[in-house]
């Protein structure tokens, strides 16, 4: 039989468990061993036990430095700061056992901690969950950045509960939790924690255990992000350096660009001569407008009528002084003293802009210098016109016309345009549309006179008005009559430049005469509440007979009544007769009726025919009024056609 000592040293060797150290005691008990001995055996199994616990924990010791040891190796391998946090918890949940570990992160702007990773969580509203500092336990260890631990979570009053807090843990079924700080320094930067969903104290070596992790981890952590920031400052300086060397080529681009742009100009090259270039540089395809938003230049069709977001593009470009991007449209716009002057329209994927700004102020400044020559060639013009009206006697005026392009024994209408101010700006449109049309223009005080070539005066007059309202973005109200109208030529007036003078001489005082009765139906519209109009004397209905000069009375009976007259003509009824008599009987059918000696059907029978031929409003206040002052004419003699009215009959 072994020794007493030998046998407890085989026990150690073998690393029994601890009830296997009873075995000598019983035995010698079995044996008759005297109580001396039995105490002598006793003594050494108390120690044998400690010599056990000594190399278990030392063996432990060593297993969680092994692991330590391995968890700083794997933190070291790993750059993505997503994939060291989820090492952390893992590692930590596997060095303590429990069932769940997880890691906040404190928040700097809000001043608390987040639930930044966990492992082994079942809970969204926990893996949600942000705890204030002093907060719970984990915000406990925030606040003093010192371990804390409990064995059961609920039972423990050394932590402030808050309610979401305490849902959030019931609901992952947490009991025991232990926690420690991630520091850097005197800095918390969050908490590691490890927990168990029954009961369980946390021994000290645990704690330090966890403690030494988190010390790993926050140096992990701190690396992972100073590593990011380096990234980061590389890729920023990365760019940055792509970005220089690219605005490098690019300002050599726009330079040569410029220089092409600027020898078109010097050679005399126009508006399509730059966009050429323009779209050679960059590609895609432009269009040039004018400060109406009209297609002057460039080949881009579809954007000849450019929607109203493309206006409001251009005018965020004049007040931003740079392009602007509308979808794949590119638009640079320039003014001159606040009045839009030309925009560029390049539909381009991807465009250096500086180049698209350039090439508008070259196109401004081509602009510019036409807008000169045509200020001083509508200065001539003016001066013409003005003689025109002034002084129509004056020898020579038909061939002053002539050297300027106007034919005066051609028929024409003199328009005048009344506007609300911005005299330079009204001046400069009425001298380009007479430049375009072959007229005379001329400002006088707050109207803007033009000698256009045309025979429609009503048509001219509304097309005046709309475009210099929309030119000036306010309200232009224009009046027109006709000037010269067309004439037999004498013979040899084709063939002989003198002869055509003297006819044209012989006309041009008809200019004066129409300039008056254009101005009193701009005048008339204004007064009538019609500002913004635009309209001759036949537009203006039994007005225009005291503002016109011909008094056409035929005329106007013709536009207001002439249906009715021309129905009563062709099938011999009395439908003219049972209108005057309707209105003469204040509206009322059957004093109408009454008066006519017929049924009162078949004055309502008559008026509804009456409506057919006048159409919708006929009835109305101010068309009543010309129905029936055209009636009383009608009466009158002034007919439109010779036949007489039959006998009464619809």
């Amino acid at each position: 039989m072994p020794s007493l000592s030998l046998q407890f040293l085989e026990l150690l060797a073998r690393e029994a468990s601890a009830v296997e150290f009873e075995g000598p005691i019983i035995r010698a008990r079995a044996a008759g061993a005297d109580p001396a001995a039995i105490e002598e055996l006793e003594q050494a199994k108390v120690e044998a036990l400690k010599v056990r616990d000594l190399l278990k924990r030392r063996a432990r010791r060593e297993a969680e430095l092994s692991a330590l040891y391995d968890t700083a190796g794997d933190l070291a391998a790993l750059r993505d700061l997503d994939a060291v946090l989820e090492a952390i918890v893992h590692r930590a949940r596997q060095l303590l056992a429990t069932d769940v570990a997880y890691m906040t992160l404190h928040d700097p702007e809000r001043g608390d901690t987040y639930m930044r990773v966990t492992d082994g969580s079942i809970s969204a509203k926990f893996r949600a969950l942000r705890l204030a500092m002093g907060a719970g336990l984990g915000g406990l260890v925030a606040q003093t950045a010192t371990p804390y631990a409990t064995a059961d979570y609920f039972a423990d009053a050394r932590f402030r509960h808050k309610e979401d807090i305490d849902e959030a843990v019931t609901e992952e079924g947490l009991v025991a939790i232990l926690g420690v700080p991630l520091r850097l320094g005197q800095r918390v930067i969050g908490v590691l924690m490890a927990a168990n969903r029954s009961a369980r104290p946390f021994h000290q070596e645990e704690v330090s255990l966890l403690a030494s992790l988190a010390a790993h981890a926050a140096v992990a952590i701190d690396n992972a992000r100073l590593l990011q920031e380096t990234r980061n400052a590389l890729e920023e300086l990365s760019r940055a350096h792509r970005t220089a060397r690219e605005h490098g080529q690019a300002v050599e681009r726009a330079a040569m660009a410029h220089d092409r742009m600027t020898s078109l100009v010097l050679r005399g090259g126009g508006i399509e001569d730059v966009a050429a270039v323009v779209t050679d540089v960059l590609g895609g395809s432009l269009a040039v407008l004018d400060d109406l938003g009209r297609a002057i230049g460039g080949a881009a069709r579809e954007l000849a009528e450019p929607d109203v977001g493309v206006l409001e593009a251009a005018q965020a470009s004049r007040a931003l002084g740079r392009t602007v991007r509308r979808g794949d449209l590119l638009i640079a716009s320039v003014d001159v003293g606040g009045e839009p002057l030309c925009t560029l329209v390049l539909r381009s994927d991807d465009a250096d802009e500086r180049i698209l700004e350039r090439a508008a102020l070259v196109c401004a400044l081509l602009l510019l210098f036409r807008r000169s020559v045509a200020e001083a060639e509508g200065r001539v013009r003016g001066e013409l016109l003005d003689d025109l009206i002034s002084r129509p006697g004056s020898p020579g005026l038909a061939d002053r016309a002539r050297r300027l392009g106007v034919d005066l024994g051609a028929p024409h209408v003199v328009v005048v345009v009344k506007h609300g101010g911005q005299r330079e700006r009204a001046a400069f449109w009425a001298s380009a549309q007479a430049s375009m049309r072959h007229g005379l223009a001329a400002g006088r005080g707050d109207e803007v006179v033009l000698l256009l070539p045309g025979d429609h005066a009503g048509a001219v007059a509304q097309r005046a008005a709309a475009e210099l309202s929309a030119s000036l973005q306010s309200t232009a109200t224009a009046g027109a009559a006709p000037a010269v109208g067309p004439a037999e030529p004498s013979r040899g007036a084709q063939g002989d430049p003198r002869v055509r003078d003297e006819q044209g001489d012989s006309r041009v005082r008809d200019v004066a005469a129409a300039y008056q009765e254009a101005r009193r139906c701009a005048e008339a519209l204004i007064a009538l509440g019609r500002a913004g109009d635009g309209a001759s004397a036949a537009e203006l209905g039994f007005v225009g007979l005291l503002v016109g000069d011909g008094h056409d009375v035929r005329g106007f009976v013709d536009r207001v009544v002439g249906p009715v007259i021309d129905y009563d003509a062709r099938r011999g009824t009395a439908l003219a007769g049972t209108l005057a008599a309707y209105f003469g009987a204040g509206g009322s059918p059957s004093r109408a009726a009454e008066a006519l000696h017929i049924h009162v059907n078949t004055v309502t029978q008559r008026l509804d025919r009456v409506g057919r031929l006048l159409g919708d409003g006929w009835l109305e206040p101010e068309r009543a009024l010309e129905i029936q002052l055209a009636l009383r004419l009608h009466r009158l003699g002034h007919t439109s056609t010779g036949k007489t009215v039959g006998p009464d009959a619809i």
